[in-house]
């Protein structure tokens, strides 16, 4: 059933080991570790709802090799794309099962495309695939000096709670955006040729939906909001089910090749589902040669890789946090500091295993919807890309249509919580419009968190009230000043 924001019903311990309620000590163990009753779920939701995670994030398996292997280091080197599924698919499942045992709460890591993105096209060309490892591990040690630190946390619980609900407000349009892109229910446009600006996005192709697999997407997301409209338990994962099943049909029926589909198509071969994982990858990292690329260069490459790993998982866990009705009335989460350790961790993991920096991923949202409240269902998501280091072939019968429309579900959901800005101030509406509506136009989380807390120091300073504003969001404010003006920086450094 549709999941909104909630108090949460009890007090767990923090870091500290500090709480005012103890472990349950009913139940069996499965259900004292996790605290599984304790956070009004059963066990059913959460593995209902952790392979609701995997199927919404099982791309990632296939978009990550694709983003890595389709890029050239400075020698001319590319990454193998067998060895790239296998170093994706173990990072994942080493990050997320860690994440469900320690940190407990329904947070799913993958590759971070945005990490992939910044790893492919502005690091492998200055450097080795072996350095640009060795900087996943350099950028994710960082991170996890500033959660030791306890600076990741004092960040995340210095921003206004009116802009922690724009972050949810703005990853439910993000993700809405990423799934109808996926889906092919919306593309780019290019510019025309002699026109100053071209229509930047469209509805399919020249304004009209083309292809069974467009069709198979819009049945699928129906097919789940009728089924939450009835209140039918696991109604994301049974719509995700039966999408596949009606997609594998309309494949059949009509004659669609593979390549229709885009990334993954609804066809199995049994007599091939198992596939050897190749660790080609694994431990491939060299910090040899970093040091004759110049410190501006690397710097710059580190400060971008932090703000991607750092900021995205910030805004994610905020969202996915407040959905899940893990934090209080002013948006803290307790237990936040093994969260955030094992994400910036999985920076490197990622280096290590050849994957590129492991982050918490929106998908997670998925899962949340569908009833996931503890760590258990993140142990089932990440045994489900453990078996995809030997079933590649079934994780691959998931269409990339079928499961994006678990993210313009999730993304409905996740609008809920602008019940809770105050409209009419417009010291609080400004700063959470930017927040939630920059991250999808600039398909960037950090982007929107950036632009949210900007007007929100700046407002508060024309108000006359700096000292609401707090040291912290000064200092916020300064570094995301710098992250607009990353290029000009780099260029008046040279």
């Amino acid at each position: 059933m549709t999941q909104q924001y909630t108090e949460p019903k009890v007090s767990e311990p923090d870091d500290s080991g500090r709480g005012s309620t103890p472990p349950p000590s009913g139940g069996n163990w499965l259900d004292r570790y996790f605290r599984i009753s304790q956070r009004g779920s059963t066990v059913g939701r959460e593995v209902r709802g952790g392979i609701t995670t995997f199927m919404a994030m099982a791309y990632i398996i296939l978009l990550n090799p694709i983003i890595l292997s389709g890029a050239k280091d400075v020698t001319g080197a590319q990454l193998s794309v067998a060895q790239l599924i296998t170093a994706t698919a173990l990072a994942a499942a080493v990050t997320t099962i860690v994440m469900g045992f320690i940190g407990n709460v329904p947070l799913a890591l993958a590759a971070g495309l945005s990490v992939s993105a910044v790893m492919a096209f502005q690091v492998a060309p200055q450097m080795t695939w072996g350095n640009a490892m060795a900087m996943c591990i350099i950028y994710g040690g960082i991170i996890v000096l500033l959660v030791i630190t306890g600076m990741r946390e004092m960040i995340m619980n210095a921003i206004p709670l009116a802009i922690k609900h724009a972050i949810t407000m703005g990853i439910g349009l993000f993700v809405t955006l990423i799934g109808l892109v996926q889906a092919g229910f919306v593309t780019s446009m290019p510019s025309e040729p002699g026109a100053m600006y071209g229509k930047p996005i469209q509805l399919g192709l020249d304004d009209k939906l083309v292809g069974w697999p467009v069709v198979c997407f819009a049945v699928t997301v129906l097919l789940i909001f009728a089924l939450l409209v009835r209140k039918v338990p696991g109604a994301i994962l049974i719509g995700i089910v039966g999408g596949s099943v009606f997609a594998a049909i309309v494949h059949q029926v009509a004659g669609l090749k593979v390549s229709d589909w885009g990334i993954n198509a609804p066809t199995l071969d049994f007599g091939h589902l198992v596939s050897s994982p190749d660790f080609g990858l694994f431990g491939e990292v060299s910090f040899s040669g970093i040091g004759d690329i110049s410190a501006i260069t690397v710097g710059v490459i580190v400060f971008t890789l932090v703000l991607a790993g750092f900021f995205d998982a910030i805004g994610t866990i905020i969202g996915i946090g407040q959905q899940a009705g893990l934090a209080d009335k002013d948006g803290k989460m307790p237990g936040l500091n093994k969260a955030l350790a094992i994400d910036g961790a999985g920076g490197i993991v990622g280096g290590v295993a050849g994957a590129s920096g492991q982050t918490v991923f929106v998908e997670s949202t998925a899962g949340v919807g569908d009833g996931a409240r503890t760590g258990f269902a993140s142990v089932i998501t990440g045994l489900g890309f453990a078996l995809c280091l030997f079933f590649t072939p079934l994780a691959q019968a998931i269409p990339t249509q079928v499961a994006a429309a678990a993210l313009v579900v999730i993304g409905s959901m996740m609008m809920s919580t602008a019940k809770h800005i105050d409209w009419n101030d417009q010291s609080v509406s400004i700063p959470v419009f930017l927040t939630t509506v920059l991250m999808p136009f600039t398909y960037s989380i950090t982007a929107g968190i950036a632009a949210g807390i900007i007007a929100h120091v700046l407002i508060k300073a024309v108000q006359g009230k700096v000292r609401e504003i707090g040291w912290l969001m000064w200092a916020l404010a300064v570094i995301f000043v710098a992250f607009f003006s990353l290029h000009a920086i780099e260029g008046w450094l040279k």
